[in-house]
């Protein structure tokens, strides 16, 4: 088993108006010793915007703005920009992030030059309703089942009738470079991590996701495969390079009597093809354990979304009960040599 050390609770909610219900999901994007903490700020009645604080350091905070730096200003994204990540790609910032439109839940970008402004470039994921999800996915021998269970959190009336619902897609994690001279990021429709290569945004458009959809599985990447992770998985930190391949920290949820429970995870993709999966470890990296993971807005979530390296020590920066912004670090070199330990059991 791997060491984790817990860093503590780094940021909390405020009496600020958009942030007095919970920050939460970070992204983060180290910049030599500094680290800059874009969040998910949520005011009463659920409402997200981004706030912003900087670090010196790994845990530092020396600014913390006092307004949101983004806010919603399109229909689909009317009632939250909720948990973003960012990654810089030829010199150019890349913020992906879930547009909340009150009814569906789906992926969205926006760029920028400089981190104080930045211009939305919509939907990166299938604009599609689930009668029309199911019909395209159903084609595909051995699909599994949970595919086709789609509830939103939120509307729970059964009353309503969710079938013309966008389908949920969710956690756009872009990777940190181009690879083979392509964009790729993960993104997840329940309940697994699927990945997107293209050589522009430009190319998604209606038809390539209903041939996407129809290929659904030569797409998948992680899927369920450990009792931690057992319920579904979902991308979580933009991915780390080292020479012996990808180092992916996600999130896996599982069910029990008390409810979901996530856990931040690791696993080692294939440098040139993503979905080759190398290893992963049979174990969390780290589980809800402390008051501030185990009791929030959510119960027993450590939910990581951004990272920051300094010397061999890894930060991993992450959601805690869905209320707080909380720090765990993990050797680099060790995480590598245990994930080495653990190949792919497929």
């Amino acid at each position: 088993m791997i060491t984790v050390k817990r860093e503590g609770v780094l940021l909390q909610k405020t009496t600020l108006d958009f942030e007095n219900a919970g920050v939460l999901n970070p992204a983060i994007m180290q910049e030599g010793d500094h680290v800059h903490i874009f969040y998910r700020a949520v005011q009463t009645g659920n409402n997200s915007t981004i706030g912003y604080c900087k670090l010196l350091g790994p845990l530092t905070v020396i600014e913390r703005h006092t307004e949101p730096l983004l806010i919603p200003t399109f229909d689909y994204e009317s009632k939250g920009m909720e948990d973003p990540r960012i990654v810089r790609i030829d010199g150019l910032y890349y913020l992906t992030y879930t547009a909340f439109d009150g009814w569906s839940a789906r992926g969205a970008l926006a760029v920028s030059e400089d981190l104080k402004t930045f211009e939305k470039k919509g939907m990166v994921v299938p604009q599609v309703n689930f009668q029309r999800f199911k019909h395209l996915v159903k084609s595909n021998a051995g699909m599994n089942l949970k595919y086709l269970r789609f509830r939103p959190f939120e509307n729970k009336n059964a009353e309503v009738d969710h079938s013309e619902s966008f389908i949920w897609d969710k956690n756009i994690v872009l990777f940190p470079r181009k690879i083979n001279g392509c964009f790729a990021f993960f993104h997840r429709i329940r309940p697994d991590i699927q990945l997107v290569t293209i050589s522009d945004f430009d190319e998604l458009t209606p038809d390539f996701w209903i041939d996407y959809l129809r290929h659904l599985p030569d797409h998948i990447v992680l899927q369920s495969l450990y009792n931690h992770e057992m319920s579904y998985l979902g991308g979580g930190c933009p991915p780390i390079e080292c020479k012996e391949g990808w180092i992916l920290i996600y999130h896996g949820v599982r069910d029990s009597p008390n409810g979901y429970i996530y856990s931040a995870c690791a696993a080692l993709v294939d440098l040139s093809d993503p979905r080759i999966e190398l290893s992963r470890l049979p174990y969390p990296l780290f589980s809800p354990e402390y008051d501030y993971e185990l009791e929030g807005y959510v119960n027993n979530v450590c939910f990581p979304t951004g990272t920051a390296l300094f010397g061999d020590n890894l930060y991993i920066y992450y959601g805690a009960a869905d209320e707080k912004i909380a720090c765990a670090s993990v050797s680099l070199k060790a995480l590598i040599t245990e994930l080495l330990l653990h190949s792919n059991p497929k």
